[in-house]
């Protein structure tokens, strides 16, 4: 393998896993709940309840940290963000209307940011620690 290659390796393995354990956290958490609940005065709420994205987020914090911590941020970025991206996609694409693409995009964009913003606070608190301890 070139040293080029070689260079990149850790942060295209770490994107992968990171993609791949995001897609199972949301088949975890959200994949298998498809029903939606009507309410007495005929309004729909649903699939997903709150317990289930919050577990989300809370399972997906762990492997974003994990890279982040690692200093691998594009695997922390790019990984949780295609993992979502990808599966809710898959998870949404049945809907007749088209407008789930308005959703995915939705996803895309608040994963971006959300793991942009944590990655930055841990790089900012591990940079701080590094400095301390050095």
């Amino acid at each position: 393998m070139s040293q080029g290659l070689r260079k990149y390796a850790p942060e295209t393995v770490s994107a992968l896993v990171v993609a791949a354990v995001t897609l199972a956290a949301w088949a975890g958490w959200l994949g298998w709940d498809q029903h939606r609940d009507e309410h007495p005065d005929g309004s729909t709420t649903g699939p997903y309840e709150a317990w289930q994205v919050i577990g989300l987020v809370l399972t997906l914090l762990v492997p974003v940290c994990w890279a982040a911590y690692r200093r691998l941020f594009a695997s922390a970025v790019v990984g949780t963000t295609a993992g979502l991206t990808v599966a809710s996609f898959y998870d949404w694409s049945d809907d007749g209307s088209g407008l789930f693409m308005i959703g995915v995009m939705m996803v895309a964009a608040g994963s971006l940011a959300a793991t942009v913003a944590l990655s930055a606070v841990i790089a900012a608190l591990t940079r701080e620690g590094r400095r301390a301890g050095a």
